[in-house]
């Protein structure tokens, strides 16, 4: 009897332990749940504050043509032929817009005839490129960018002359237009990215 009363003690016992086990089990699985509920309930408001952030972020338009003044700043010049001027796009739109890259160039002639134009972007005479960055510009806020190009001799062969000089702001597809009496070899110009100011050699 008491080797009987034994093993049902010991199997009363285990089993109590097994229930109290699966209680535990699912009292676990449960507070699993509600943990990962909560962690995907943190991250779900993590996420949309990182998009609303982004959306923030990308809400700034890009200046078009009509939102900006081209104007000449500083006059360049050197020996060995160099000439240049450094261009500035101001925002005069009365909101907050960016540009980002390098300005479109054209030469025209003093009927407004685009002439042959070859432009390269990068380091020039006068200054070393800043690089690609995105430009935020309050109303008021000006870019610039450096321009150079070379002229040997008044009416070199295969220079061009121009009179008057597009300036297009990168991802538009309207340009404004200064006067520029110049003679330039080939066509070509050199022009450096748009930055909130550019340091010129001296």
């Amino acid at each position: 009897m008491n080797e009987v009363r034994n093993i049902t003690d010991q199997t009363a016992t285990a089993k109590h332990r097994r229930r109290a086990d699966r209680k535990l089990g699912r009292t676990m699985i449960g507070l699993g749940a509600v943990v990962g509920l909560g962690l995907a309930g943190w991250a779900g408001t993590a996420n949309a504050a990182t998009s609303s952030g982004t959306a923030t972020a990308k809400a700034t338009p890009t200046c078009s043509a009509a939102a900006l003044k081209a104007t000449y700043g500083q006059q360049l010049a050197g020996g060995m032929n160099h000439e240049g001027v450094v261009i500035r796009l101001r925002n005069l739109s009365g909101k907050t817009c960016a540009l980002r890259g390098y300005p479109g160039l054209g030469l025209e002639n003093s009927a407004h005839k685009k002439l042959t134009t070859h432009t390269t972007w990068g380091n020039t005479w006068y200054a070393h490129n800043p690089g690609k960055k995105t430009l935020t510009l309050k109303d008021g806020e000006s870019a610039e960018a450096v321009v150079a190009w070379t002229h040997a001799n008044t009416g070199t062969s295969g220079a061009v002359h121009a009179a008057y000089l597009e300036i297009t702001p990168p991802a538009s597809t309207q340009h404004k237009t200064l006067a520029l009496p110049q003679w330039v070899d080939h066509g070509d110009l050199a022009v450096t990215a748009l930055a909130k100011h550019i340091t010129v050699n001296s």
